[in-house]
């Protein structure tokens, strides 16, 4: 399953859900988002998310619908997938966050998602299990 989840966290705390406008998106649980103009906004590339959504729709919704997030936070560790192959990839670089707003590329040149460790899976291909830190 695409997307980024909360593995586990430094201080053991439950990360609450805060309740924020968003763009005309289609929201999906585990997409990487930042605050754009007071309305949350996909975050792809060298953008650091700084929320991850928690709800799911099948289609693109209003702008300015309320939808469920969490804040995304440097003590906690995310589980996701990786876009493309992990064969240079190593443990502590920072990679980019694939357009799609679910998973990271193999990208290091300005990567914002810290590698905390990865599974064979990813090393060969896409579609591995990836934990990162923001």
């Amino acid at each position: 399953m695409k997307g980024f989840f909360p593995d586990q966290s430094d201080h053991g705390a439950v990360t609450p859900f805060e309740y924020l406008p968003c763009g005309a998106i289609t929201p999906k649980a585990g997409l990487a988002l930042v605050l754009t103009n007071g309305l949350l906004a996909l975050a792809t590339g060298a953008t650091a998310p700084t929320y991850i959504c928690m709800k799911d729709a099948d289609a693109a919704v209003t702008a300015g619908t309320i939808i469920p997030v969490v804040r995304v936070d440097k003590d906690r560790i995310y589980e996701t997938t990786n876009s493309a192959a992990f064969s240079s990839a190593k443990i502590g670089q920072k990679v980019t966050l694939h357009t799609d707003g679910l998973q990271v590329t193999a990208t290091t040149a300005s990567g914002v998602a810290e590698i905390v460790d990865f599974d064979d899976k990813a090393k060969s291909g896409a579609g591995g299990t990836v934990h990162v830190r923001f």
